[in-house]
Order: C-alpha cells, then sequence, then structure tokens
C-alpha cells in the first residue's frame, strides 16, 4: 500500500513537471502591427496551376491601377497564360524544342502579353472551359507539352502551314476563345483598348535582381528556366535592392515580388523567416508543393516563436544561386510594412493560395527572408530613389 502511495505521487509529480515543462515549451505568438499598407485588390487562387507569376503580376497591375486611378478591376490571369503559352510554343518550336515548356513563367512574361495582346475583364473571360471553376491545368499543360513536341521534332523537317492553328485550337478548347470586344461600365472595348485606358505602359516598369556573377549597375539575363522570354534585370547591390523595396512601400507603391520559398522558414500558417538553425528544403497543389499537405507533422514546420535571424550577405545570396538552395519557386505581391513586438520588420505578402494560412492568404516576410531568397522584383520605375534611377541611367 505504501509503495502504491509512494509510485502514485510520483506519476503526480511527473505530470506535473511534464505539464509545466510543456506550457514552457510552447513559443510566443507572433504579434504585428502595420506600419504601411498600400491598396491591393482581392485574394484569388491559382489552385491546380503553376500560375504563380500570372497571379501575383497582375495583383501588381491592379494595385497599380488603384494607385492611378483609384479604380478597382479583376483582370484575368487565364487570358495571359493563353497568351503566353502560344508564344512560348512558337518560340519552343523554332529553337526545336531546346527550351523549357511548363506552367511556369515570369513576370516580365505578363508585361510582354499586355504590351502585345492587351488585356480584359474577369468577367468577359475567365478561362475556365474545361468544366470547372477553379484553375486545374496539369491535362493542359500535358496537352501542350506533347503537342509542342510532336511540331518541333518533325521528321519531316519542314513545317506545315496547320500547326499554330492546332495550337490555338488546343488553347481555344480549354481556355475560350478570347472575345473580340467587351463592355466595361456602358463602354465597348478590345483588348488592346482597355489596355489604354487602365494605362498599363510597358515601358513604366522595371525588373531587378542581385548577384554578384554580373556586373552591379548593369542589366542581365536571369539565368532561370522560366525565363523563357530571356528577360533581363537590373543589378544592384543587395542593400540597395532593398532600399528599392523599402522606398517603394513608404513611396505608396506596391512590388512584384518572385522568392525561393522551399525553405523550412516560409511557413504554411504565413511566415517567411531565416532562423539561425539550419533550414531544410521541404517538398510538396502548388500550395502543399512547397509548404507541405496540412498540419499532421507540426514538428517539421517552424514554430511560431521569435527566432533569432540569420544576418544576409551578398555572399550568402551568391552561394544560394550558385548551388540551387535559392530558386524560382514562387511568385507573390508585397504591398506594405508591419513589426512584430519586438521591432523586427515584416514585408506584407499578398498570396495566390485563396484564403490559406493563419491570416487568410497574406504572409508576414521578415527583412532577413527577403534578403535572402528574393530572385527578382519588378517595381514602377518612379519607386526607385532618385540616386539608384540615376546609377542604371533610367529617367
Amino acid at each position: 500500500m505504501k509503495l502504491h502511495l509512494i509510485l502514485s505521487a510520483a506519476f503526480l509529480a511527473l505530470m506535473s513537471y511534464a505539464a509545466s515543462a510543456q506550457e514552457a515549451s510552447k513559443a510566443p505568438e507572433y504579434e504585428f502591427t502595420v506600419v504601411k499598407e498600400n491598396p491591393v485588390t482581392s485574394i484569388k487562387n491559382q489552385y491546380r496551376s503553376g500560375t504563380c507569376w500570372c497571379y501575383s503580376a497582375l495583383s501588381f497591375i491592379e494595385s497599380e491601377i488603384l494607385r492611378t486611378k483609384g479604380q478597382e478591376v479583376d483582370l484575368s490571369e487565364m487570358f495571359i497564360v493563353g497568351k503566353s503559352y502560344h508564344d512560348r510554343a512558337v518560340k519552343y518550336v523554332r529553337v526545336d524544342g531546346h527550351l523549357n515548356f511548363a506552367a511556369g513563367s515570369s513576370f516580365g512574361d505578363v508585361l510582354h502579353v499586355i504590351k502585345g495582346y492587351g488585356i480584359v475583364p474577369q468577367e468577359a473571360y475567365s478561362g475556365f472551359n474545361y468544366g470547372t471553376e477553379m484553375p486545374e491545368q496539369s491535362e493542359l499543360d500535358a496537352v501542350l507539352k506533347a503537342y509542342v513536341d510532336a511540331v518541333a521534332k518533325n521528321p519531316n523537317r519542314k513545317l506545315t502551314t496547320a500547326w499554330l492553328n492546332g495550337l490555338d485550337g488546343i488553347l481555344d478548347a480549354y481556355f475560350g476563345e478570347v472575345p473580340e470586344t467587351f463592355n466595361v461600365d456602358g463602354a465597348e472595348y478590345t483588348p488592346e483598348s482597355y489596355r489604354d485606358h487602365l494605362g498599363i505602359n510597358y515601358d513604366d516598369y522595371v525588373n531587378i535582381t542581385s548577384f554578384t556573377h554580373h556586373p552591379f549597375y548593369e542589366p542581365f539575363i536571369i539565368e532561370v528556366c522560366d525565363n523563357w522570354r530571356w528577360d533581363s534585370a537590373y543589378n544592384l547591390p543587395m542593400d540597395e535592392m532593398m532600399e528599392v523595396m523599402y522606398n517603394a512601400i513608404d513611396k505608396g507603391y506596391t512590388i512584384a515580388w518572385g522568392s525561393d520559398v522551399s525553405e523550412k522558414g516560409f511557413t504554411r500558417d504565413g511566415l517567411a523567416v531565416m532562423p539561425v538553425e539550419e533550414n531544410k528544403a521541404v517538398a510538396g497543389s502548388d500550395q502543399e508543393r512547397w509548404v507541405g499537405k496540412s498540419a499532421e507533422n507540426p514538428e517539421e514546420e517552424v514554430k511560431a516563436e521569435l527566432p533569432e535571424e540569420m544576418t544576409i550577405t551578398q555572399e550568402m545570396r551568391q552561394d544560394g544561386y550558385d548551388r540551387k538552395t535559392t530558386t524560382d519557386d514562387h511568385g507573390m505581391h508585397i504591398y506594405g510594412l508591419a513589426k512584430d513586438q519586438n521591432g523586427t520588420q515584416y514585408f506584407m505578402v499578398k498570396n495566390s493560395w485563396g484564403d490559406a494560412g493563419k491570416y487568410k492568404g497574406i504572409w508576414y516576410a521578415s527583412d532577413a527572408f527577403v534578403r535572402y531568397k528574393t530572385l527578382n522584383i519588378v517595381v514602377h520605375k518612379d519607386a526607385l530613389p532618385k540616386h539608384i534611377a540615376k546609377k542604371l541611367g533610367i529617367k
């Protein structure tokens, strides 16, 4: 009996200790205070498609229209995607298939399409002509790749006059035919005239990156597969790239942001941080691909504590790029700044995964994460600090 009482007391003491330890180990919650928040349109969902580049770039353009015209618009992502696929197929065939042909692309691609073809509102062209209400494009991606491979590898060594019509037939079947005209607020537009009405000018936008394998203050073609148009970006030192980003938000501009999101610090709960401990990549629908399927294994994610973050250098950025631990993963839209309870600054990021995460589609990306993992940004040229614009020869 005495032994039983002793064992019972020991068990209760152990349980009490374990409960106390568990309580003590709970990580404090991040508490964010908005510093500056520029207008954005509603959060969209790219769902089962690799079209983050389009959703984020059009979100950026929609904010530009809010800034310049005070008008909220909802632009058609699938109009852009369809035209991009057309142009990509032509280039793919011209270079005998020696080009990336996949769902991914770049911010510059969106601007090229708008410049060349115009733009249409979502209500005039949803692009979901295959029986769903959200983008599910794995079948389309496979069909298009098989088609352009067959054309590019044509054993006749001569292209027929029919292959482009065949391509456009596939695109029309999946996306629907693009309307020649449409009405907005009682006025009739073509895609080109609607672009001009909205005031979207390709030459107003600047692509910026920061790597040491090319000279600073000069443009170079970023060597990633999704940059199939071979667009150039101006190369700035890391600190000046960050200066551009902070200045843009402060002056009322937003930023199209291309980043690596394979780091463990990019969590499914709306955080992007670079803790001092070593970070491992995670694999995984577009959201699942980068941040995991669910919270079934919470130990695999960064806990919501306030960790000490890495001090990022230019050399670390370059090493990540050279070793392919910094890759061209995901396009998002930066629109504001916030601080946590310790005063650490974060960029406010609009994602394209619907209302996912703790903050319902918004991510908070720390200064350290953005310094380390940014592949490139696109901003309006007037968002550049004057001394940086002068160095780049931009007026």
